[in-house]
């Protein structure tokens, strides 16, 4: 991790709380949300140094997305899906992890690390088109840091479950 990346973010890194996020499964096997997160706040702190975004609105961009997906729970396991199916229909598809989440990771590391309120509209809104859309910069970037990392992780997870002779037929991403 960037030396840059670590002086912003490290207290957060080194976190009790953030640290549990090595115990969910993200996407893919291989992938926790800690990994997932911290790829995602290094995609995002690229983005921000291109755009050449002053130090505070760079450390904003790396604090949201290092917390974008601060929730906390396991939303593959037991408990989440007994929480779901109290609910039918519309009800339970906007109750589903990928509707939520964002919120809760917001209010959660405004709690725990006083983020502003730009930072935790950039966590809530990070899964647009399933969230409302993103109204800052700062939120877009969070948005594209995530989708692309995302789209690594869940690329590399597929390939894990094809055959060599089928992985070796896709493009290189």
């Amino acid at each position: 991790m960037d030396s840059e990346i670590q002086q912003l973010v490290g207290h957060i890194l080194e976190h009790p709380r953030f640290q549990q996020l090595r115990l969910f499964q993200h996407h893919g096997a291989d992938n926790s949300v800690y990994d997932h997160s911290v790829a995602v706040a290094e995609a995002a702190y690229a983005i921000a140094r291109r755009m050449r975004l002053s130090e505070d609105e760079t450390a904003s961009v790396v604090r949201a997305a290092l917390l974008h997906d601060f929730f906390g729970y396991d939303w593959r396991g037991d408990l989440f899906r007994r929480y779901l199916h109290r609910y039918s229909g519309i009800q339970r598809v906007m109750r589903m992890h990928a509707f939520v989440h964002g919120h809760i990771a917001a209010e959660r590391a405004k709690c725990m690390f006083g983020l502003s309120d730009t930072e935790c509209e950039a966590i809530a809104r990070h899964m647009f088109p399933l969230a409302a859309m993103p109204r800052t910069r700062i939120a877009w970037i969070v948005t594209l840091a995530d989708k692309v990392v995302a789209s690594r992780e869940m690329a590399a997870a597929v390939g894990g479950y094809l055959s060599p002779a089928r992985r070796k037929a896709l493009p290189e991403i």
